[in-house]
């Protein structure tokens, strides 16, 4: 559903999934004993999924292990900073979006290369194929997105917000 700043609502997962599609990197949250760690990392958006990849061992991975449950979020502000209507400069015109969900680190060499393909095309189109015996060194990681948020403001006034919920 959308809603703007008139209350209006409207079908929405295609805006959301523009806002996804047109940025490659996002920040992805985890929590695991009460202690965050939040992280930049370059992403794509396919069909319901973020994919990213990593290495075989680092502190994402301890995270996800320990709690897969994660949030990741990508942010694009499109214009200066305009006048807010109380005064100071802190509007400006962006698109967001917010993804809750479940991580799964792709541990099958054949169906990490094909995460990994997918990943790859999108970042490089033209880019030659990824083979089995090329990933042993990386892993690839999807998230599967249960719920998402979006918000767009523009003319430093007007708001659209989003909300879908996958079932």
């Amino acid at each position: 559903m959308v809603k703007n700043i008139s209350g209006k609502f409207n079908d929405s997962r295609e805006e959301i999934e523009k806002i996804l599609q047109n940025e490659t990197m996002g920040f992805l949250g985890l929590c695991t004993n009460g202690t965050p760690y939040v992280i930049p990392l370059t992403y794509c958006y396919h069909n319901g999924r973020i994919i990213f990849h990593c290495a075989i061992r680092g502190i994402k991975l301890d995270y996800i292990r320990a709690n897969p449950q994660v949030c990741f979020t990508v942010g694009k502000q499109s214009g200066k900073a305009m006048n807010h209507p109380h005064g100071g400069s802190c509007k400006a015109d962006h698109d967001s979006a917010v993804c809750y969900g479940i991580a799964r680190i792709i541990e099958d060499t054949n169906e990490r290369c094909k995460i990994l393909n997918i990943f790859n095309h999108f970042l490089q189109p033209d880019a030659k194929e990824i083979l089995p015996k090329d990933v042993s060194r990386c892993y690839a990681v999807e998230i599967k997105v249960t719920r998402m948020t979006g918000r767009q403001q523009r003319k430093g006034t007007k708001y659209t917000y989003w909300e879908y919920n996958f079932n």
